[in-house]
């Protein structure tokens, strides 16, 4: 490829991005403005890389102060059209409209106002002032559209009606009605408490999550990204349907440095979307691939996106053992795509690449190992318990030595000096603007947490939906009373049924809203759903974080598909139904770890037999929804035995004896017809 055509392709990919994922739509400035925003955004990195080694501040300060720089740089940043263009006007100042630098203004004094008074806030909150009124309302104001520049509308959308909810309580129906409070009562709360902009999640943003967004940008910069990419094709990419697992190897090795699957979509799908379509796979099934692959980076140690952080914060355990806890589910993951990969490879005969097509995987680790270098010293921090700030500090100093060995090998002193210089400001500016989307979506959030503990209505949604369950239970129990044996007790199925329900709106939230944001939600709304089914929490946790991941590939609003299907010039709607095929596979390991605990191998419970028998069921539950969807096992499927893995596929969730023996006979019978009907027609074998 020409270095032509190298630039054309990533401005190609970079226009993907812009269009299907509003936090990269960033827009055209004027160089004054485009320099101040380079050097407010490289002195944000600068405060948080030090602050992460040396010590952070107050709380509300350090909270404050990231939310105001946060919020004035995306009125920089983003237009208010979604064009990322507006009408030329005289009232404007270095070609940006005067309202925009009056917001953003505006966002950085309301955002700072709590922080300067914080000494006087325990004689204020309950009894708030009009000017802490006034600011409160300001940055609410600011706040709203700082989300919908940067996201779109669904989540301020959401947070208003939840604000709404809490101004109008007398007048909601039945099981909803409370109080309701004044607009004054409403803003103390939310702005003035920690329980609301203020709270955890902008705390865990500003604290956690912006280093390792930071550290993912420095990794990609030393070359760690290429590395899993070309490792990955080294390694698999000789197999059935070679691109396609290396599509889902390279987005799983990815994943474990960058939380975003647009991000991971367009990074690996440049090279495996057209390469699957080369040797026979469909276009949209490529993208489908790619898509369905990438998504998997939020739920990968050690970055995890935000949400690992958040579960530090909500659980109080450590990050280690998050960390641990995702493994088996990150891995059900990329087995579940992997699985539905080669059984397609199969049934449609498409090869591997050749020898000569692949790179040499002792080469590919000579010339790179000391990009992995940074990877693995986080890694051991986190696993040796120190703290995530400043494993992430080390890591991130890490990258920067290798990128400083990296440019005097390959400029020399002088030229290589210049060179990491310029490189350390790109990084660093680029990290500080990939949190700036998500800063203000954490603050937003805060606002439906602080009408969710104002209102108490997480509790109220958690009554109702249990008592929806038991119903759906003891009706469906006693439809199944015709069975000589008894398949689930009433508590399975109310269980079963609670999570279907938590499932579906984990789904619905996610269409609209970034999985960050609707794990927030969910967890202040499902959670005590879920606490009341007596689900460990840490599985609750895991259960709603796990489905959310699924809406970047859920349709109408599938992001990462759709940004596959612009590298794949596919359609995207048929790309998001077969990314969300892809998916299904993986769709039954939530309901495995609620049933099986063990799977996350840090519960209370927790022994190596019951992980060996979950593991187990997980493996082959997969296994058989993905063939039954695929139409191929060991060769294609009759139309009985695609009927029969389904319901074999579920029965292997229930920790019941009798419904696992059952299931697992049911694909036992398959198996073995495939078997003989391999011997007698040696053609229809692998």
């Amino acid at each position: 490829m020409s270095d032509e055509q190298r630039a054309l392709t990533e401005a190609e990919l970079r226009a993907i991005e812009e269009e299907f994922d509003p936090e990269a739509r960033y827009r055209t400035v004027s160089r004054p403005v485009m320099l101040l925003s380079g050097v407010i955004l490289f002195a944000l990195s600068v405060y948080h890389y030090y602050t992460a080694g040396y010590g952070i501040p107050r709380a509300t300060t350090h909270r404050g102060l990231h939310m105001g720089i946060s919020l004035f740089l995306i009125f920089l940043s983003f237009s208010a059209l979604s064009s990322g263009r507006h009408k030329s006007s005289r009232f404007a100042i270095l070609g940006l409209p005067v309202l925009d630098w009056a917001l953003a203004i505006a966002a950085l004094v309301s955002s700072l106002y709590v922080p300067w008074i914080y000494d006087q806030l325990a004689f204020r909150i309950g009894n708030p002032l009009p000017l802490d009124i006034a600011m409160g309302t300001i940055l609410l104001v600011a706040l709203f559209e700082a989300v919908r520049r940067s996201m779109g509308w669904p989540l301020p959308v959401i947070a208003g009606l939840f604000i709404a909810y809490a101004y109008f309580g007398r007048s909601m129906p039945g099981i909803f009605v409370h109080p309701g409070s004044d607009w004054a009562g409403i803003v103390n709360h939310l702005y003035l408490s920690s329980q609301g902009v203020y709270g955890t999640a902008l705390g865990v943003i500003a604290t956690y999550v912006f280093h390792f967004v930071l550290f993912g940008v420095m990794a990609q910069k030393i070359g760690l990204g290429q590395l899993f990419i070309d490792l990955a094709t080294a390694l698999t990419g000789r197999f059935s349907g070679g691109p396609a697992k290396v599509s889902v190897v390279s987005s799983a090795l990815l994943g474990s440095i960058s939380g975003s699957s647009i991000a991971n979509t367009v990074t690996t799908g440049a090279l495996t979307i057209p390469t699957m379509i080369k040797i026979g796979f469909k276009r949209h099934f490529a993208a489908a691939v790619e898509a369905a692959s990438s998504t998997g980076g939020q739920i990968t140690p050690p970055v995890m996106g935000a949400v690992a952080f958040l579960m530090v914060e909500y659980l109080g355990i450590p990050l280690r053992t998050i960390l641990i806890a995702a493994i088996v589910p990150a891995f059900m993951h990329f087995f579940g795509v992997l699985v539905q990969v080669h059984l397609e490879a199969k049934r449609l005969g498409i090869r591997g690449l050749r020898k000569e097509e692949l790179p040499n995987a002792v080469k590919v680790l000579r010339e790179g190992w000391l990009s992995v270098l940074p990877l693995l010293l986080l890694v051991w921090m986190l696993m040796s318990g120190r703290t995530p700030f400043l494993a992430a500090f080390w890591a991130i100093t890490a990258c920067m030595a290798v990128y400083a060995i990296q440019q005097v090998m390959a400029s020399g002193l002088a030229q290589g000096v210049k060179n990491f210089a310029a490189g350390i400001y790109e990084g660093f500016v680029s990290g500080a603007k990939g949190s700036l989307a998500v800063t203000a979506a954490a603050a937003l959030v805060g606002v439906v947490i602080g009408v969710v503990t104002l209102t108490g209505v997480g509790f109220k949604i958690a009554f109702m939906l249990t008592s929806l369950a038991q119903g759906w239970a003891e009706s469906s129990h006693a439809f199944l009373a015709f069975l000589p044996f008894e398949l689930f007790t009433v508590a399975t199925l109310a269980l079963l049924f609670t999570l279907m329900m938590t499932a579906v709106v984990c789904i619905l939230m996610g269409c609209g809203i970034p999985t960050t944001a609707n794990y927030i939600i969910m967890v202040a709304v499902a959670a005590p759903v879920l606490s009341m089914m007596n689900v460990e929490p840490i599985v609750a946790h895991f259960f709603v974080f796990y489905y959310g991941v699924l809406a970047d590939v859920t349709p109408p609003v599938a992001l990462a598909a759709y940004a596959a299907s612009g590298i794949a010039g596919a359609n995207a709607f048929k790309a998001g139904n077969t990314a969300f095929r892809l998916s299904m596979g993986k769709a039954l390991v939530p309901f495995m770890f609620v049933f099986s605990p063990s799977l996350l191998l840090v519960t209370a419970d927790f022994t190596w037999n019951a992980f060996a028998l979950a593991f187990t069921g997980a493996i082959l539950g997969i296994v058989a929804l993905s063939a039954a969807i695929t139409g191929w096992l060991n060769g294609p499927l009759l139309r009985i035995e695609r009927a029969i893995l389904p319901i074999a596929a579920l029965l292997m969730i229930a920790p019941e004896l009798v419904s696992t023996a059952i299931g697992a006979a049911l694909l036992g019978a398959v198996v073995l017809r495939q078997w003989l009907a391999g011997r007698n027609e040696p053609s229809a074998a692998l």
